[in-house]
């Protein structure tokens, strides 16, 4: 059981030296951000702060798929021979920067040591809990807070143009089908006939019914307005520097001053690492690796696709909402490189021209890239940091934070304010690597 967070919050305001929150959440980003809400609405008091400002990382540029059909992790057999062979190909749909980078290569090793069945597999069962547990609760938890963002309940298709590679896929489908996640094969001329967005030779699609999409700069802007509305407090430009242990509590030292808190949470997304190092985590800065990936967000094209897409040989995902169209996706371990690289953006186009009549839209809005936390085995780091009281970790949501951002946030909010968590925790602790 935690203490009385308000015996701390009194004894913090006895000591003076700065503001007080019972929690304070670091990011805010879609994963801080629903934590925070999710805090706030168990009655706790409750301060974002961010070293930038609103969803200002992946939170904004990404796709807006929710997406249970995302199960299996990025750490599955074959998948290191694949990024070797792909090493020479700039624009291929996963790239590792060629440079040498100790701790990149470290954490290869790694993840190599999961891409076997039986690990994949247990990662999967993990990332699934989490996501179909916030898949179910996302109706009501927009309606609730009054979020507009798009959302609808489409489900999700992936596009095949090539035979061979749609019957290795229905591998991946027999493997989601153990994870309780259902799908179904459409045969190609079937599809088009109802679809008339794309171009012919389409061999086949298998669609996720249970997925879903919204507008991911709309859910976080949605987020923070709902925080607020709950009480909370969001501090953009302010950079937290360093987190101290106290009798009552914890003091964070800020770039704005101090903090002293009950308990803080970490949801500071692809910057763990770095923020790790700072705050002496050594463990958690060696399972993660910033994963860098792009879209293109235009005005909505005439024809589009009824559902969201995968052009599957591409691995370009394709959204469409009542308010735009945006093209992304890709994988580049190339560390914290600022360049938005017109190779990789110009893979989405010419993967949205190979597969559909209208692939761009007729205004181009913004040409994006961020950083997506990855770890080792593809799973998130929920739970508390070791050694370290009243500290919690909310961070390696990979591409999924958006699908996955209510579940951790409950599963956090129970952790944090001692309740039984609905989801086990164990599978997502920092421990697992140690």
């Amino acid at each position: 059981m935690q203490e009385d967070p308000g015996a701390s919050v009194a004894a913090m305001q006895a000591a003076g030296g700065g503001k007080q929150s019972d929690v304070v959440v670091v990011g805010a980003g879609v994963v801080g951000l629903a934590c925070a809400l999710a805090l706030a609405e168990a009655g706790r008091g409750v301060r974002v702060v961010d070293a930038g400002t609103i969803g200002c990382g992946s939170s904004h540029g990404n796709c807006g798929t929710l997406t249970p059909s995302h199960a299996l992790p990025l750490a599955a057999p074959g998948q290191v021979f694949r990024a070797m062979r792909w090493m020479l190909t700039p624009d291929a749909p996963l790239y590792l920067k060629p440079r040498v980078d100790p701790g990149l290569w470290s954490w290869l090793l790694r993840f190599a040591g999961n891409c076997n069945h039986a690990r994949m597999m247990r990662s999967g069962a993990a990332r699934a809990a989490l996501l179909q547990a916030s898949r179910r609760e996302f109706p009501e938890w927009l309606a609730r807070h009054g979020i507009e963002c798009d959302f609808a309940e489409t489900g999700t298709d992936h596009v095949f143009r090539d035979e061979r590679a749609l019957d290795e896929y229905r591998r991946d489908l027999a493997w989601l089908a153990e994870l309780g996640i259902a799908s179904e094969v459409i045969d190609g001329a079937t599809y088009l006939r109802d679809e008339p967005a794309l171009r012919e030779g389409v061999v086949g699609v298998a669609r996720y019914p249970g997925d879903a999409s919204l507008r991911p700069d709309r859910y976080v802007d949605g987020l923070a307005r709902a925080f607020r509305e709950a009480g909370g407090t969001i501090d953009e430009e302010r950079e937290v520097l360093g987190i101290e242990q106290g009798g009552s509590g914890l003091r964070l030292e800020t770039s704005r001053g101090p903090l002293h808190c009950g308990d803080v949470v970490l949801a500071v997304g692809a910057w763990s690492p770095k923020v790790a190092r700072r705050l002496r985590v050594p463990l958690l800065s060696r399972v993660m690796q910033p994963g860098k990936g792009y879209s293109i967000t235009y005005e909505r094209p005439a024809l589009v696709p009824k559902r969201p897409l995968t052009l599957q040989e591409r691995s370009v995902c394709v959204s469409t909402w009542s308010s735009g169209y945006r093209l992304g996706s890709t994988m580049e371990f190339s560390g914290y490189d600022q360049a938005l690289t017109r190779r990789r953006l110009d893979a989405l186009e010419r993967a949205a021209r190979e597969y559909l009549h209208e692939g761009v839209g007729p205004v181009k809005q913004e040409e994006w890239y961020g950083w997506r936390p990855m770890t080792v085995d593809d799973v998130p780091v929920l739970g508390p940091v070791p050694g370290r009281p009243r500290q919690w970790l909310a961070t390696g949501h990979g591409m999924l934070g958006v699908s996955m951002s209510i579940a951790t946030a409950h599963l956090l909010a129970d952790l944090v304010t001692g309740k039984a968590p609905s989801i086990d925790p164990a599978p997502y602790r920092l421990e697992r690597f140690a």
